[in-house]
């Protein structure tokens, strides 16, 4: 590669408007380009008609995943590899030596942060013994620990404890009936999930990122006050019949397609700050929130980069690109460097891609 050539990096997982895409558009705003390597399992993905080399990759959990993918890095002279979903995620970081010894930047977050923080109820846990602010939660495996959920945290929100991408099997009960019949579902269909008191309104939502670098360095943090009742933007929205006149009129929740408005919002990001710092983080943290009685109520954190990731940099605070000038081209970054604050806003973008085409 020549001194003035652009970096190459891989991206996975890049259809299904998921992470991938999120990564791509954001490394498409850089100032310098990237030439990218996109891949993902299914051959029509609109991700593979956006970069520069697509690939085909074998699913994650295939024996052959991994070796396709450092088959495609070699090919191509791979400089950093980006996992667009949870499922690679999982894999690479447990070949994250092997990775290394290939001599590819993975810029994904610690085992220890993965491990806490891809299972939901255990960040309840550590969240609490931690005295970070965070609803109750509780762990279902049976019918008798549905039962036991107390009357007094009603309404709400059941969820899987791991995974649950976009909302995906998330339900929200008002009352016990509605609590033991969606519960009795997912542990037909799940075996297993949590059960969180909804807390806060519609309009108290955030989604937070804290950057640090991969030394557990702070770089910035970013916060989007989510608008989450237009028919884009929210998993369910209903009535608020229960005597909780203080969560609003209409209890919702939020999807992955997240819009609003974007700024630093100290309150917010401060200690969001400190929950990275706790951490240990490194790399990109995600985190669910929203302000309740004054304080900063967690009930989320995603330990990679966001849905709205391509949002960010918009607004001039790009996470892949940020860490990529950082440790790939060795710039000094400035803390809580300056961007701008404004309103976001998404809307569906389409693709056609002919027959035959490779």
């Amino acid at each position: 590669m020549g001194l003035n050539s652009p970096i190459t990096v891989m991206v996975t997982g890049v259809g299904g408007g998921g992470l991938g895409e999120q990564i791509i558009k954001a490394l498409r705003l850089a100032a310098d380009p990237y030439e990218i390597v996109g891949g993902d399992m299914d051959p029509h993905s609109k991700g593979l008609a956006e970069v520069e080399h697509p690939v085909v990759l074998p699913p994650a959990l295939d024996a052959g995943y991994l070796a396709a993918v450092l088959g495609v890095c070699q090919e191509r002279k791979v400089a950093a590899l980006f996992p667009g979903s949870e499922a690679e995620l999982k894999v690479l970081d447990r070949h994250r030596g092997l990775i290394a010894n290939e001599g590819l930047f993975l810029p994904i977050n610690s085992s220890q942060v993965l491990e806490i923080c891809l299972d939901k109820f255990k960040t309840s846990r550590w969240l609490a013994d931690r005295g970070f602010s965070n609803p109750p939660t509780y762990l279902i495996r049976s019918a008798a620990d549905l039962k036991s959920v107390p009357a007094h945290v009603l309404p709400v929100t059941l969820k899987p404890a791991v995974g649950g991408g976009g909302s995906n099997n998330l339900y929200l009960a008002q009352t016990r009936e509605e609590l033991e019949y969606m519960g009795d579902y997912l542990l037909c269909n799940l075996g297993g999930f949590i059960v969180q008191q909804y807390i806060g309104t519609c309009e108290s939502e955030y989604t937070v990122g804290v950057l640090s670098d991969l030394e557990g360095r702070l770089i910035n943090s970013i916060a989007l006050r989510r608008s989450i009742l237009s028919g884009l933007s929210n998993r369910l929205k209903v009535k608020n019949r229960t005597a909780k006149r203080e969560l609003g009129e209409i209890l919702a929740i939020s999807n992955g397609i997240s819009q609003g408005e974007l700024g630093r919002f100290p309150e917010i990001t401060a200690e969001c700050e400190r929950i990275a710092e706790a951490l240990d983080s490194r790399g990109a943290l995600n985190i669910q929130c929203r302000l309740h009685e004054g304080r900063v109520c967690v009930f989320e954190i995603n330990p990679r980069f966001s849905g709205t990731t391509s949002i960010r940099a918009l607004a001039g605070y790009n996470e892949p690109d940020i860490l990529l000038r950082c440790h790939l081209k060795g710039e000094a970054i400035t803390p809580h460097f300056k961007y701008k604050e404004g309103q976001a806003r998404r809307g569906l973008a389409e693709c056609f891609r002919p027959t035959g085409l490779a």
